[in-house]
């Protein structure tokens, strides 16, 4: 299985905005972050935006952050939010012309692994691939006063888990 690099992007994007909480996010920043295409972005916010998974801002001062907490957000669903409309093989498309429609096992089979990939990614909520990574942050904190506080955040909760 490969994911496709609006998947990729999604999940670049959703990190971004998660290490970077208390700032509305521009495109700009995380194509620079990513090292992505503004314009292929762009189709990924305005996705991500639509699913309910960014809150976007028009205008000047506009751009997105997370529509609700990082540790609310699925890996799973912002999979399959981008996965989903393109068939894993020719005989989950609409218009298979697969000469063993009709009799190939496989297909049932491979239903089955696709979803145990996904189900496998639901428990796995963005804030779990953030929270205290500080290799994370640093290549994608957008200013050092994001770094700091999440630094602090990430040393108190270190010292709360030995007491």
């Amino acid at each position: 299985m490969r994911l496709t690099t609006r998947t990729n992007l999604a999940l670049r994007t959703l990190m971004v905005c998660a290490v970077n909480p208390d700032r509305i996010v521009r495109k700009s920043d995380v194509a620079v972050a990513i090292n992505a295409s503004e314009n292929h972005l762009a189709q990924v916010v305005n996705q991500l935006g639509q699913s309910g998974f960014i809150t976007t801002m028009r205008g000047r001062h506009g751009g997105f952050t997370l529509a609700r907490p990082a540790e609310q957000i699925s890996v799973g669903d912002v999979f399959r939010t981008f996965e989903s409309d393109l068939p894993f093989i020719e005989c989950f498309s609409a218009d298979n012309t697969c000469p063993l429609k009709g009799v190939c096992r496989m297909s049932a089979h491979l239903t089955r692994a696709v979803e145990a990939f996904y189900a496998s990614l639901d428990p796995l909520m963005l804030g779990e691939l953030v929270d205290c990574n500080d290799g994370l942050e640093a290549i994608l904190s957008l200013d050092e006063g994001t770094r700091m506080a999440r630094a602090a955040h990430c040393t108190h909760q270190g010292s709360a888990r030995v007491n």
